[in-house]
């Protein structure tokens, strides 16, 4: 047993050592590597601060409040990440060497910042208001001492309370037999089947229970019930959670039951809400209140009169009276402490507050009975030690299932730190010491139900007061397409929406996605949802960036973070963002399923997820995700969104590579609408009767109901194309009253039989129309205004007809069926071909110019007014004329009323394929303006970089290496002018 629990010390020592020195090195990293300036603007650092004012706090803690040297209206202190529970190292500006002190942030305005210095030093105890200081952030290595402490007190530990327990937890003997479960009287009598289970095992059991509490089914409820049972039968509880968020609710709810409960830790780390049950509340409350108060009052006075003395044996005495006072004020507080300590039942604070070092050492070794610690899988092992050596019992409650402990050091996580205590115990004994909660009060059946069946057995089952609770039950929300399901997939496959790698971050984001994630923000917020129910959860730092540099201004209530700042929590809606998207189908870190897990199980009524369903489908988990969503939600196409999608990033592999689950029609996507464009009219939810292994998602049940319905409506629809075919008719129209499944059926029938086909019109007037591509009239896509007028019986232009090629591979590019790259390869072809035809004609005509100079001359002279005629007349009659005037035209700027001649000085408008003269050829001035727009936006998420200009990058040089070049040359010529001047007075001499 000795050599187990030795070898696990050592090998934790080492893993922890390893730690801390990842932990460092980054800091120093960026610290060493970057200006103090540039750090004050990263918000981690605060410049030219002074000292406003200074008193003493509890155990003699010196508060400092440092305000900006600046004085007036204007002394703010700039933005930074500073917050109450920081730690902060103290240090003179005007000096670079170590710091002063180190601190913990109490209080922060705008306009100062107060530091409680836990350890003054005699350099600390007049600090001078002349001075100008600095706060910088620092890594905290108080916990790597309190765990490496704890470790080393477990190897040597040989008799105790906790002797028992720790043969048990490192299985060196057998749990014991669970006790006679006794009749409870609950206080909570509102628990379910499960919790209550779970609460008597835990009573019972004589030195290990765990309990195993997946997302939202009541783990805090259950373990405040069992803290109030345990203190019903006399026991002394020490309750511990690895953060102090997870302290503070289960404060919260013991606070509601009268109990004498206890908070330790630091009064600034505490929510208000709970500081009244805090040490430090306790004891202004108490008895010698009074007594420590003026003890604080002399102390203050005393650091007063140093300042004022400029004798030294005065000031002497005065530091000698302060060290008097202070050791005086240390012995009441600690006696009123251990009495306070004695009589509190429940004692509270985190895995590393429990300490020895703290306020525990004032009792005695034996004094809890029971240690309870919530979500034990989130904390190192390490730490669940510091608590766990003072008591013969133990509860562990968490979920391993959700995400580990967070690891700096690669190498130390994958040899074991990331282990929990939960997770090791549940290997060795599994259910023989655990129970697990089974009814969630959390999540719509459909969430759930793909958490339940991949992490969770299948166990998992909705209380009926959740399961079908959708975001438009909410007050004040509309019933629209996304308030009405509870599972939403935007997939970006196929649509050219790859991810960003930036050279300076090992992080990874995507502009594209970022873009949906805001466009279903909008629908969301336009409902009726609150900004402040809604999460937005992305895996990588650098896309959280992006979003809240998008989204913060616009909804400043909306909670942006990573998947680790949201664990615990939970949101009414919550948008995922995966990111990962390219070619060679990599995930990264994405692979992590609990990390997934944790993501998508923080939503109440609503998920959505925006992913690439190729790249995500190289991954087994993932894969399994995105068919469950596929099966039991809504499938939605970036295409339905964004009507710039780069056609640029397009392949040949992902346009030919589709599954044919892929190919085939989802009956189940009612199309999203474009920008502009109006919502798609999805039939009405029903509900109805469904088999157990279907999934009961409310507005999506008539899909599985009505698939016969569905599948005649696809004959009718190939048998009115059939005939279309057959008949003699150029064009058919398709009603407006068809719905958005109805409408992507046409498109991919048209597609297949090679028919020109485009949707048309505005809002409920929209319709599809159909045309045979060898028929004479010409269907002009895209243009709403121009279908409905009939055309002249004529050929299609050169121009047209490329205008056409390039909207009908728009067109079918939505049905995600046709290889766009070989469109985009046939389409240059046919360009090419033109070119030669043209350039051909060209040279055919410049022998007829030559041959009909004479008329030609006739005709000018004639004046304008006869050229007009000649253009209207048959081509028999005058055909030289016309080509004359056409060639003309054309070396004429295309810009109304401008008759400048573009044959040498012409630019080709790359939108319009028109060409102008310098005054005109600008695309905001001919009238391009808006497409220019489009494409440059088209170049920004293709490149995801934005260049300022006319999108060439800058190139000036950098105004700092722009100076110090100056600073340079000024110098030499300086230097060459002097020379110049003594070479001159030797010449005079």
């Amino acid at each position: 047993m000795v050599t187990l629990v030795q070898d696990f010390v050592s090998r934790q020592v080492e893993l922890l050592k390893e730690e801390r020195e990842a932990e460092i090195s980054e800091a120093r990293a960026w610290q060493e590597s970057i200006s103090l300036k540039e750090l004050q603007r990263r918000g981690v650092c605060l410049l030219k601060l002074e000292v406003a004012s200074q008193r003493t706090g509890l155990y003699g803690r010196l508060l400092v409040t440092f305000q900006p040297r600046k004085h007036g209206s204007e002394a703010e202190l700039p933005c930074s990440s500073f917050g109450p529970g920081d730690i902060v190292g103290l240090y003179e500006t005007a000096s670079q060497g170590d710091q002063l002190s180190t601190g913990i942030v109490t209080r922060i305005t705008p306009k100062s910042v107060t530091v409680a210095i836990d350890e003054p030093q005699s350099n600390l105890v007049s600090l001078d208001q002349v001075n100008a200081y600095r706060l910088l952030k620092l890594a905290n290595d108080v916990t790597y001492k309190r765990l490496k402490r704890a470790l080393n007190t477990l190897s040597q530990y040989r008799s105790g309370p906790a002797s028992g327990l720790i043969d048990v937890l490192f299985c060196s003997s057998e749990p014991s037999d669970t006790n006679d479960a006794k009749l409870l009287r609950f206080y909570n009598e509102s628990l379910d089947a499960s919790q209550k289970e779970a609460v008597c095992f835990s009573l019972a059991q004589k030195e290990l229970a765990i309990i195993h509490g997946p997302p939202g089914t009541g783990k805090t409820t259950t373990v405040v019930e069992i803290i109030l049972q345990a203190v019903q039968q006399g026991l002394k509880v020490l309750c511990c959670a690895p953060s102090n968020i997870a302290v503070d609710n289960l404060v919260e709810r013991l606070s509601s039951c009268k109990e004498r409960i206890l908070r330790l830790g630091h009064p600034a780390r505490l929510l208000e809400s709970i500081q009244h049950h805090s040490l430090d509340a306790v004891l202004a409350r108490g008895d010698n209140a009074q007594i420590v108060a003026d003890i604080r009052k002399d102390i203050d006075q005393a650091f007063a009169k140093t300042k004022k003395t400029q004798d030294k044996g005065e000031r002497s005495h005065f530091l000698n009276e302060i060290k008097t006072l202070r050791k005086e004020l240390k012995e009441r507080e600690e006696a009123a402490m251990t009495e306070i300590l004695t009589q509190a039942n429940v004692v509270l604070a985190t895995n590393t507050g429990a300490s020895s070092d703290g306020p525990l050492k004032l009792l005695p070794d034996n004094h809890f009975d029971l240690v309870v610690i919530d979500e034990c899988a989130q904390a190192l092992e390490a730490s669940c030690w510091i608590p766990l050596l003072k008591a013969r019992k133990c509860i562990l409650a968490g979920d391993h299932k959700q995400l580990p402990p967070t690891i700096i050091s690669h190498k130390a996580a994958a040899e074991g730190l990331s282990l929990s205590l939960m997770e090791r115990l549940l290997q060795k004994y599994g259910d023989r010491v655990m129970k697990m909660l089974t009814v969630q009060y959390r999540m719509h059946q459909a969430i759930m139900q793909w958490a339940s069946t991949e992490m969770y057995e299948g166990r998992l089952s909705a209380h009926h007061s959740v399961a079908q609770h959708l975001l438009k039950d909410l007050p004040g929300v509309a019933s629209t397409e996304e308030t009405s399901i509870p599972l939403l997939l935007i997939d970006t496959a196929g649509c050219g929406l790859l991810e960003l790698e930036v050279e300076d971050e090992q992080s990874k984001g995507n502009p594209g996605e970022a873009r949906l994630v805001g466009l279903h923000i909008q629908a969301l917020v336009e409902a009726g949802v609150k900004a402040r129910d809604i999460a937005v959860i992305a895996p990588y730092n650098l896309q959280v960036d992006m979003l809240r540099e998008l989204l913060c201004h616009k909804y400043p209530d909306l909670e942006i973070k990573s998947v680790d700042g949201f664990q615990g929590r939970e949101k009414e809606a919550v948008v995922l963002s995966f990111v990962r998207s390219n070619r060679k189908g990599e995930v990264g870190f994405l692979a992590e399923d609990r990390r997934i897990n944790v993501a998508i199980t923080r939503a109440r009524r609503h998920v959505a997820v925006i992913c690439d369903s190729r790249t995500t489908g190289n991954h087994s988990f993932l894969k399994r995700l995105v068919d469950y969503m596929n099966k039991c939600g809504e499938v939605r196409t970036a295409f339905e969104y964004l009507d710039d999608i780069v056609p640029e990033n397009y392949s040949h592999k992902s346009s030919q590579g589709l599954s044919e689950q892929e190919k085939r029609p989802k009956h189940n996507v009612p199309s999203a609408p474009k920008a502009g464009a109006e919502k798609p009219r999805g039939k009405p939810a029903k509900q109805t009767g469904q088999r157990p292994e279907e999934c009961t998602v409310p507005g999506r049940a008539w899909i599985r109901t009505e698939q016969t319905e569905v599948k005649d409506n696809s004959s009718k629809h190939k048998a009115r194309i059939l005939e279309f075919l057959e008949s003699s008719e150029s064009q058919l129209d398709f009603p407006s009253s068809l719905n958005a499944h109805d409408r992507l059926v046409v498109h991919q029938l048209a597609e297949e039989y090679g028919l020109q086909h485009v949707s048309t019109g505005e809002g409920r007037e929209r319709y599809i129309s159909i045309r045979k591509r060898n028929a004479a009239t010409d269907l002009p896509l895209g243009d709403a205004k121009a279908c409905e007028q009939k055309l002249p019986c004529r050929s299609p232009s050169p121009l047209e007809a490329i205008h056409t090629h390039i909207e009908e591979r728009e067109t079918c590019a939505s049905t995600g069926k046709v290889d766009l790259k070989a469109l985009h390869r046939e389409r240059v072809e046919r360009e090419k071909a033109k070119r030669e035809q043209r350039e051909k004609q060209s040279q055919e005509l410049d022998v007829k110019l030559q041959e009909i100079t004479g008329k030609k001359q006739k005709n000018e002279a004639k004046g304008k007014a006869a050229v007009k005629p000649r253009m209207e007349s048959t081509a028999e009659e005058d055909f030289d004329a016309m080509i004359s005037a056409v060639v003309k035209a054309d070396n004429t700027c295309f810009s109304p009323k401008c008759k400048a001649n573009v044959t040498t000085l012409g630019q080709l408008c790359l939108h319009c394929n028109k060409r102008f003269c310098l005054s005109h050829h600008v695309p905001e001035v001919h009238g391009c303006g808006e497409k220019a727009k489009a494409h440059a936006r088209q170049r920004i998420s293709r490149e995801g970089v934005l260049y300022a200009g006319s999108g060439l990058k800058d190139k000036s040089l950098d105004p700092v290496k722009r100076a110090h070049l100056q600073r340079r040359l000024d110098k030499k010529l300086n230097e060459l002018t002097s020379q110049r001047k003594s070479k001159k007075k030797d010449k005079d001499k």
